[in-house]
Parts: structure tokens; sequence; C-alpha cells
């Protein structure tokens, strides 16, 4: 099985599932085929199945804590694991003044 996932996406559902795999959580994966959301394809991901990641730029994208987040409590759920929107960053830290 092959799907097409953005590299953004991508990293963020890969931190999600290796965290599952980790602990032993098998779960369903269900994603869209395309953006108009015509058709959608559920897996089960489980520690005996052999995953890969493959990307298709060459810079590991920032992590949004948030999205992981958001997308944990989706894996968590009855459904299964599934593509949420991307909420907006946690603010950085106000820099302490320098002395």
């Amino acid at each position: 099985m092959t799907a097409s996932i953005d590299d953004r996406i991508l990293a963020h559902l890969q931190v999600v599932i290796l965290a599952k795999l980790r602990r032993g959580e098998p779960f369903a994966f269900t994603w869209k085929e395309n953006a108009n959301g015509l058709g959608r394809t559920t897996i089960w991901i489980h520690n005996a199945i052999s995953l890969t990641f493959q990307y298709y730029g060459g810079k590991t994208p920032q992590l949004n804590s948030r999205w992981i987040q958001a997308l944990v409590r989706s894996s968590n759920s009855v459904g299964g694991l599934e593509i949420v929107p991307e909420p907006p960053a946690a603010p950085l830290p106000a820099a302490e003044p320098a002395l």
C-alpha cells in the first residue's frame, strides 16, 4: 500500500505513528485519496508491519506541537488516526532581556 502525503503532513504523522508503535498500540489510519474528498482509505497499523516514510524534499519541516497533539487525540479516538487541520503553532517564549 502506498499513499502520497505532503512532506509537512507526513513529518507530523511520522511522530504520532512511531510513538504509538513504540508503545505497542495498534490503530486504524484513514486518509482522503484527493483534495476533493472523493474516496478514502483506511489501514490497520501494527508493530508487525513494515512502514516506510518517504519524503520528496531534503529539508525536515518544522514541527507544530499543537498539531501533533491534535493528531494524537485523533489516533486515540474510536475512528483512529485521521489527518486533521493544522492549528496555529504555539507562540515562542519571550526571550529574557540581556543584563
